[in-house]
């Protein structure tokens, strides 16, 4: 048997060590420790003009033995400690209920740069999302392109001045100009930085859209770089990215939703990308009814504007940390 030093509470469970009723630490119970028998028939003492007093018999509880303040592994009482068990339980379950997306949506709401900038940088597509391929879009990886005459009968030309789109700060993206060339990189693999012109600037509908790009260490990059047309002011908002990647001589084709990105042509091997290091022209011809995509003067793929903005501008992608640099952005109408 054992019994509380405190309240001189006795347990028969010698397995118990902790007080039930605060929590104090049990002591074996010796015939010394045990409170005093009290008969329950022993009258009061009284007095005739005074309150019960108490009965002289009481027995004060036992101080422990050591002299020291209680231990801070000491049990709480019972109730206090089941509840907050229930507290712990029940947060736990809405962590696991909701809490990963909370801190999913603040990550990607993180990535997002869209102030007077005209900037954004948005994470790597999730495998598996949501693609739409127009007609007579190719999606089979095979090479398309169709030899054509780069001449155009749209001779009026507005050339974009890329010296005025460098960015002193960002969270999100590099740029620089020097020696006639605009140099734009991520700054994480994983990731795009996109460029967009201002509102009522630039406009791609009904005109050709051209810039000429190289990759500068000849980088690996999955998400490409290349030309942005169609595109709301706020970059990846509406629009459409016509993207290369030299160093495997493919191209794909790419529209953008709020925080998405969809491919509306997959990556395709192209004959007409130059490899490595060089130079690549990409040229996109907004067409009634159509939209054609060139490489190096060549017809590679035609699509559908089904998803392009109202009056969209033009701007400029690069993905994966590659370095790229740009030169001779223009349209003409």
């Amino acid at each position: 048997m054992k019994i509380c030093p405190r309240c001189r509470k006795t347990y028969p469970d010698d397995n118990l060590n902790f007080c039930l009723e605060d929590g104090s630490v049990l002591e074996q119970a010796t015939s010394e420790a045990m409170p005093a028998t009290v008969m329950m028939n022993e009258p009061r003492i009284t007095e005739p003009t005074r309150q019960v007093q108490t009965p002289q018999y009481q027995v004060q509880p036992a101080q422990p033995q050591w002299n020291t303040a209680p231990q801070p592994y000491s049990m709480q009482p019972k109730k206090s400690s089941k509840t907050w068990i229930w507290v712990l339980l029940i947060l736990g379950v809405l962590a696991l209920l909701c809490g990963g997306g909370v801190v999913g949506l603040f990550i990607v709401g993180s990535q997002m740069e869209v102030a007077n900038a005209n900037t954004s940088t948005t994470p790597t597509p999730k495998k598996g999302s949501t693609t739409s391929s127009p007609t007579n879009s190719k999606t089979n990886g095979t090479n398309t392109s169709t030899t054509t005459s780069n001449t155009s009968d749209r001779t009026d030309v507005e050339k974009v001045d890329l010296s005025e789109w460098v960015r002193t700060t960002s969270l999100y993206g590099n740029t620089e100009f020097s020696n006639g060339e605009f140099f734009m990189s991520s700054k994480q693999k994983g990731f795009y930085y996109v460029l967009a012109a201002p509102a009522d600037t630039d406009q791609t509908e009904n005109a050709n859209t051209t810039v000429t790009l190289r990759n500068v260490d000849n980088a690996d990059s999955r998400l490409g770089y290349g030309l942005v047309f169609h595109s709301n002011p706020t970059p990846l908002q509406q629009g459409y990215a016509f993207l290369i990647d030299s160093k495997k001589q493919k191209y794909r084709v790419v529209h953008h939703s709020p925080q998405k990105e969809d491919a509306v042509i997959t990556w395709t091997k192209s004959d007409a990308i130059k490899p490595g290091t060089e130079e690549n022209t990409l040229e996109v011809r907004d067409l009634p009814g159509k939209i054609e995509l060139y490489i190096n003067g060549t017809l590679v793929n035609t699509i559908k504007n089904d998803y392009g903005y109202s009056g969209g501008v033009v701007g400029l992608y690069s993905g994966d940390a590659a370095k790229i640099a740009f030169k001779d952005l223009e349209l003409r109408k």
